[in-house]
């Protein structure tokens, strides 16, 4: 199993949030679809806000948020990440960067563990050659702190109560550290 999919499972088992059990393949219900296509537009959002600021902190933040949520989207099916090799004219123009992101999101509409694992795949492609950081440093950053705030205070990171909740990072750690120089 992919261990940042793991991570993303032990953070569902944590809240006793359901997800489907490894292996067991389960297609999403439209509403669960729709439900992480408005998540995934809204953490795609936050990362194209951070690129037009030229905020390298917040981007990778913003993608690392983006890749989460694809992940908690593949833990709902039951199923694991699919490499997915990334494709597409790489002249890293930032327009060419935000295009590629949205036609990416925009694939997740079909529920496919194939386009959730695109976006993943492709946030981890950009951390590294776009903002030249360390995502895996990352990743594991934002995915303490937020074990970290659900066992200290018991606070649900994820807002809504329906069976798709909205991860909130309004404590989001610095992740200077994980920028290459």
């Amino acid at each position: 199993m992919n261990q940042h999919l793991k991570s993303v499972r032990e953070f569902h088992e944590l809240l006793l949030f359901p997800q489907a059990k490894l292996g067991s393949a389960r297609q999403l219900p439209d509403m669960e679809i729709i439900r992480y296509q408005s998540l995934l537009m809204e953490m795609g959002s936050d990362a194209l806000k951070a690129i037009k600021a030229g905020d390298m902190p917040e981007i990778l933040g913003g993608l690392v948020n983006l890749a989460y949520v694809a992940l908690a989207a593949i833990a709902m099916q039951g199923e694991d990440v699919v490499d997915k090799p990334v494709s597409w004219h790489q002249d890293w123009s930032l327009l060419s960067v935000i295009k590629v992101v949205s036609d990416k999101i925009n694939h997740c509409a079909s529920g496919g563990t194939d386009n959730y694992s695109e976006v993943y795949c492709l946030c981890i492609h950009l951390v590294r050659g776009f903002v030249n950081a360390d995502f895996d440093k990352a990743f594991q950053m934002i995915h303490d702190n937020n074990i970290s705030r659900v066992k200290i205070s018991g606070e649900s990171l994820y807002g809504d109560t329906d069976h798709i909740r909205k991860l909130k990072l309004q404590k989001m750690p610095d992740l200077s550290d994980c920028l290459y120089e």
